[in-house]
């Protein structure tokens, strides 16, 4: 390897000086230039001092002299910075195998803020509904923020990268928070770095979004009108008296839903079990639970995965777990609200 982690160095097409700060294989490194990371080819490189040897002259000429005014005025250099969303990006690793063949052994992820806007983010990346990593932090305007590594093996468990944005300089016509995802499968991560190979490129993106949304304004409704009419109006903070009671457990096997229930289909099952979440979710925030336990059972997991997929887009939820239970074993989630 040509240099060593600390070695100070100049990129060649923009001549601007950094510092070798990761060596990613053979043919890549990860510098520093003036607090921006960046990955870049070993050949794009060189030592600072070999070009200014070859741009210093042994023996310099003789200065002419000039006068004030034959001294023309050099305009500020600027570089314009194009706002085109926020990103989620990856820097594969390689590493060349026992056949001289270089392979993907670890990705590298970044969160990318091309916008004018600093944001707030949580991010949480989950294996098949099960949280793996989480991370608060904040992101400032046209800023890379490196999250984490993950290794390349594991993106066959399909892995969910989960973001929840808001602005860090509050603003009361944005919207109060944004949720953003993006779910890889193993062939599309393949086809993709096969493609930045082809175009001898470092990284592949996806846009998490364009631009932070405005507030949605509620639609004021004049319930006068209604009342001049003969409706009556009734107060809505009173209104949980009238609604079925709530439970605190809630048993979705299809023989405590129906008792005709062998004549349906298995989409029919799960849509009468989903529905039945649904309600029962829904007089639970109503009535202002602390929790809710469902229980599903275990069998294929299609039911868990619907209902933990659900809920990770449900932004009341502060937690969920599938753990073993004394009563249930592995066959119920447990569910804790935000309000």
């Amino acid at each position: 390897m040509k240099f060593q982690i600390g070695d100070r160095v100049i990129v060649l097409h923009s001549n601007e000086e950094g510092e070798v700060i990761d060596i990613m294989n053979e043919k890549m490194v990860m510098i520093d230039v003036n607090g921006v990371k960046f990955p870049a080819y070993v050949d794009q490189l060189d030592f600072p001092y070999f070009q200014r040897f070859s741009k210093t002259s042994l023996f310099p000429k003789k200065k002419e002299k000039k006068y004030v005014d034959d001294i023309r005025k050099e305009k500020a250099s600027q570089v314009k910075k194009v706002a085109d969303g926020v990103w989620l990006t990856f820097l594969p690793v390689y590493h060349t195998d026992e056949f001289g063949d270089e392979v993907v052994e670890e990705l590298k992820i970044h969160l990318v803020n091309r916008t004018e806007t600093a944001y707030l983010f949580e991010y949480n990346l989950t294996y098949f509904g099960k949280s793996e990593f989480e991370l608060k932090n904040q992101v400032n305007s046209f800023e890379d923020f490196y999250l984490h590594d993950i290794a390349f093996e594991d993106m066959n468990d399909n892995p969910s990268f989960e973001f929840e944005f808001s602005l860090l300089q509050p603003d009361k016509k944005k919207a109060p928070y944004f949720e953003s995802l993006i779910k890889l499968k193993a062939k599309q991560l393949f086809n993709r770095i096969e493609e930045i190979k082809q175009k001898n490129e470092a990284t592949f993106s996806y846009k998490l979004f364009d631009n932070y949304p405005d507030k949605t304004e509620e639609e004021k409704f004049d319930t006068g009108i209604l009342a001049t009419k003969g409706y009556k109006i009734y107060d809505a903070k009173k209104a949980r008296q009238h609604l079925e009671s709530p439970r605190s457990v809630i048993d979705l096997h299809i023989e405590k839903l129906s008792d005709d229930w062998k004549h349906l289909s298995n989409f029919e099952i799960l849509s009468l079990q989903l529905k039945t979440f649904e309600k029962y979710y829904e007089l639970a925030l109503a009535h202002i639970q602390p929790s809710l336990t469902v229980i599903h059972g275990v069998g294929e997991g299609r039911l868990r995965d619907e209902i933990h997929e659900r809920l990770r887009l449900k932004h009341e939820v502060k937690s969920f777990v599938n753990q073993y239970h004394p009563l249930y074993g592995y066959g119920a989630t447990e569910i804790f609200f935000q309000y």
